[in-house]
């Protein structure tokens, strides 16, 4: 979702900036490739460097949020061309579902905030899943809540531990550049690259 649905980098971006200040953490450069598909419990000891307890990966990911949520009171915008390629889908036919990261309360405050939430059949949260990404878990859920086997996915992810994930699920990987370069999510295993949805048809 962010970042291939929503153009949400810059709110969760500042999120984890402000977070780090708080700690006292100077932001290490290009900090935001360490968090970029990953549960924010996880993504905080990446940022870190260091091992937490749960309790204290939870209580940092809580607060991270609260930042996060504050910066995005003012609305998100889709990533261009992404409307009208979902009801192009719609229209098809083609079953789709949002695998994120996120926690379901926000996928379902963005999606209906932007209309796409009734356009996804099934949507899965970080809650749904012990495991994130680079896991399979989200994607493997979400295949199997669509009715359809893992290689009749196809996956569009703006992350390399997405892409990761997405391969480990044993599907096809498109990546979106919002976060990372065409050779970066390549080589992670997208079978090939795209600024934004402007302009995509089905089938890819």
């Amino acid at each position: 979702m962010d970042g291939v649905l929503v153009d949400s980098g810059a709110h969760h971006r500042a999120a984890w900036t402000a977070l780090l200040g708080e700690l006292g953490v100077a932001v290490p450069a290009e900090f935001w490739r360490l968090t970029i598909g990953r549960p924010a419990d996880e993504a905080v000891e990446h940022l870190l460097g260091r091992p937490l307890s749960a309790t204290e990966a939870r209580r940092l990911s809580r607060r991270k949020h609260e930042h996060y949520a504050k910066l995005s009171q003012a609305g998100l915008p889709a990533v261009t061309g992404v409307p009208a390629f979902v009801s192009a889908l719609a229209t098809l036919g083609v079953p789709k579902a949002v695998a994120t990261s996120a926690r379901r309360a926000d996928a379902t405050r963005l999606l209906r905030e932007l209309g796409l939430l009734a356009q996804f059949a099934v949507i899965v949260t970080a809650e749904d899943v012990r495991r994130g990404k680079p896991a399979p878990d989200v994607f493997v859920t979400a295949a199997e809540r669509l009715g359809v086997r893992p290689e009749r996915c196809l996956v569009f992810e703006d992350s390399v531990v997405g892409v990761h994930a997405g391969r480990a699920a044993g599907m096809r990987v498109i990546g979106v550049t919002t976060a990372h370069t065409a050779a970066e999510l390549t080589e992670a295993g997208a079978e090939q690259c795209i600024t934004d949805f402007e302009g995509c048809r089905w089938p890819m």
